[in-house]
């Protein structure tokens, strides 16, 4: 077991459910010190674009879990528009695609973009939540 522990996650998705219970696996795991949450894209574009303005680093997240099916502004929008400002941050930021979606097509779009790290399909398996948390602390 890894004992350096991921500052700061962050999980953008609409479906409460899901976040709920993947917060509780973290909280309950010990993944990670602390969890942003946002609904959807714009949120997240927002928030990231905020910190541009202000370079915390303690709120630039090692790592982000994205969905794609989202109201406002969804994960392959999110994705687009976060390759643009991500180099301006000085951290390396891991990201993973968290989808019910099982098509090929999306499947292989994500395999296809240097700045996706992986593609989980939804519902995430605690082990392989846990596995990734420790390769990238």
């Amino acid at each position: 077991m890894n004992n350096k522990l991921i500052e700061l996650a962050c999980i953008i998705d609409d479906d409460d459910i899901y976040t709920n219970l993947v917060k509780r696996v973290i909280e309950t795991k010990k993944l990670c010190k602390n969890l942003i949450i946002f609904k959807n894209g714009k949120q997240s574009i927002d928030y990231f674009e905020a910190l541009l303005q202000n370079l915390e680093d303690s709120k630039i997240p090692d790592i982000i879990f994205i969905d794609l099916n989202m109201p406002i502004m969804d994960g392959w929008e999110f994705i687009e528009q976060f390759t643009k400002i991500k180099n301006r941050f000085n951290k390396l930021i891991t990201l993973y695609i968290v989808s019910s979606s099982i098509n090929p097509v999306d499947i292989d779009r994500a395999k296809s973009l240097n700045s996706i790290k992986g593609y989980l399909v939804k519902p995430i398996v605690i082990n392989e939540l846990e596995v990734i948390f420790n390769k990238s602390a």
